[in-house]
C-alpha cells in the first residue's frame, strides 16, 4: 500500500487516476481515436458510394464537371497535404525523443500547411461561384455545354455532380478546420512544455486524426479531378 502514492507520482501528474500507469492511459487514447476514425470512414464511406453510383449512371455530365475543376491547384493542395502528413509525422517523433523546440517548429508548419490548403480550396470555391456552377436557384452549366457540344450535358445531373463536390469537399474542409484548431491547442501546450518522452499521446492522437484527413483528400483527388479526364465522345 505504501508504495502505491510513489507509483503514480513516478508517472507523472498526466497519468489519470483510473489508469494503472501511462502506457495503459496511451492504449486506451489511441482505441477511442481509432474507434473514432472507424465512425468516420463509415460517414465518408457513404458519400463516396453515392458519388460512384451516380457517376456510373451520369457520366457525361460528372465527366464534364470534372474537367471544368482546376486540376492544378487540385494538385498543389495534394501536394501541401502531405507535405502537412510529413510534419505532423515529424512532430510526434520529436515528442517522443523529448524535443519540445523541434516539436513546436513542426506543428507551427503543420497549422500554416493546413491554413494553405483551405486558402487554395477558398479560392477554387470562388472561381465556381463566379462561374455559377454553386447548387442552387442561380446555377448554370451553359458554359460546360457549350464546351462540349458533342455530347448532351443534362444540367440537372450535372448538379448533382457539383451538389456532391461541394458536400464531399466542404465536408473535408471541416474536418480541415477542426483539425486546425486542434493542433493550435496542442501546439500551445507544447509550447508551455506539457509534452515530452514520457507524455506524448494528445499529439500521436492528433496526429492519426490528421493523417486519416489527409487519406480522405487523396481519394477526393482523383475521384473529382482525375478520373474523368479522359476524352469525352
Amino acid at each position: 500500500m505504501s508504495d502505491s502514492p510513489v507509483a503514480v507520482e513516478h508517472q507523472g501528474p498526466e497519468l489519470l487516476h483510473h489508469f494503472a500507469d501511462v502506457e495503459q492511459q496511451r492504449d486506451a487514447a489511441s482505441l477511442g481515436m481509432w474507434l473514432f476514425l472507424a465512425t468516420e470512414v463509415m460517414f465518408f464511406g457513404g458519400m463516396f458510394c453515392a458519388y460512384l453510383v451516380y457517376r456510373y449512371v451520369h457520366f457525361n455530365e460528372f465527366a464534364a464537371g470534372s474537367r471544368s475543376l482546376d486540376i492544378w491547384l487540385g494538385t498543389i493542395n495534394t501536394a501541401v497535404l502531405i507535405c502537412s502528413s510529413l510534419t505532423v509525422a515529424l512532430g510526434v517523433r520529436a515528442a517522443q525523443m523529448g524535443k519540445t523546440k523541434l516539436l513546436v517548429i513542426l506543428l507551427i508548419l503543420t497549422l500554416l500547411f493546413g491554413l494553405a490548403f483551405l486558402g487554395i480550396k477558398g479560392v477554387e470555391w470562388y472561381d465556381k461561384y463566379k462561374e455559377h456552377h454553386i447548387p442552387g436557384a442561380s446555377f448554370n452549366a451553359d458554359d460546360i455545354a457549350k464546351e462540349y457540344p458533342q455530347i448532351k450535358i443534362d444540367q440537372q445531373y450535372e448538379q448533382t455532380y457539383f451538389s456532391l463536390y461541394f458536400a464531399m469537399t466542404g465536408l473535408h474542409a471541416l474536418h480541415m478546420i477542426i483539425g486546425i484548431g486542434l493542433f493550435g491547442v496542442i501546439t500551445y501546450f507544447a509550447w508551455k512544455g506539457r509534452y515530452g518522452a514520457n507524455y506524448y499521446t494528445p499529439v500521436e492522437n492528433a496526429g492519426l486524426y490528421w493523417h486519416f484527413v489527409d487519406i480522405v483528400w487523396i481519394y477526393l483527388f482523383p475521384l473529382l479531378y482525375l478520373i474523368d479526364r479522359k476524352p469525352l465522345r
